[in-house]
């Protein structure tokens, strides 16, 4: 997949899918998938490093990770995600964190949020970058939006979520996504932009889905907010093949003979 598939998709009618991937190993096990686009998203900062928030992924951690993901899956369109104020400390910082996420191996960045900001997305794009839009709920102001919540409830709000889009895509994103709204706002949008609108807690009715991959394999049995599918039981199957391992290892069962040296 490429640049131009993106609105060839659209216009098909012909759903994107894409899957987060921060590592060499998954993304070697995803270049063999199906999968259309692999995001490295800041995400990586909770769910490989342990924080508490995405604000702590940096430009140097989104690099080392997408180069990672690069090695791991040479034939896949990857995004990588624009880290917590990269894109707010000026044109010159932008562009500094931009060039350093593609020479990492990006094909595209991904930067949340629309206000104050549609000059630098816009600067990043006649540079000749390749930007994705990030509405609704966005995880790098969860703070301002007082904590994970659906947004564009209102009427208001909604309205406003509309504008931002096609300010986004007047600016020269191609392709949006949009997270944790209505999904009749989400239909809405999606029908009324000519770009591709990628969802995430938005409902069928937008042009793509996209999940954490560790979410959608069931790796923490403890998170299941509305939106998310368990594709998987990795947890289950991780523990118990530990929990195997274990027992091999008390009783002397492994290694076996042929398992072992002369």
């Amino acid at each position: 997949m490429n640049i131009l598939d993106f609105k060839a998709r659209k216009r098909a009618g012909s759903p994107i899918s894409m899957l987060t991937c921060y590592d060499y190993t998954f993304a070697r096990l995803l270049n063999q998938s199906d999968v259309d686009v692999l995001l490295v998203g800041d995400s990586l900062a909770m769910v490989v490093h342990g924080h508490p928030s995405t604000v702590h992924a940096d430009v140097p951690m989104m690099a080392m990770h997408t180069q990672a993901v690069r090695r791991g899956a040479p034939d896949k369109f990857i995004v990588a995600d624009m880290p917590f104020l990269s894109a707010r400390a000026g044109i010159s910082t932008a562009m500094e964190a931009t060039a350093t996420l593609m020479r990492a191996g990006a094909n595209a960045v991904k930067i949340e949020g629309e206000r104050g900001q549609l000059d630098v997305m816009a600067h990043i794009v006649e540079s000749g970058v390749p930007v994705m839009g990030h509405l609704g709920l966005t995880p790098q102001s969860v703070e301002a939006l007082g904590g994970h919540r659906v947004q564009g409830r209102s009427e208001g709000a909604a309205v406003e979520m509309l504008a931002s889009a096609r300010r986004l895509e007047a600016a020269g994103c191609f392709s949006l996504v949009l997270e944790c709204v209505p999904s009749a706002l989400a239909r809405t949008i999606a029908e009324a932009l000519s770009i591709p609108v990628i969802g995430i807690g938005a409902g069928v009715d937008t042009d793509g889905q996209v999940l954490v991959l560790h979410d959608m394999l069931g790796m923490n049995e403890t998170f299941k907010p509305r939106f998310l599918r368990h594709y998987a039981t990795a947890h289950t199957l991780v523990r118990e093949a530990a929990n195997h391992f274990h027992v091999d290892v008390q009783e002397r069962a492994f290694p076996a003979r042929e398992e072992s040296y002369a």
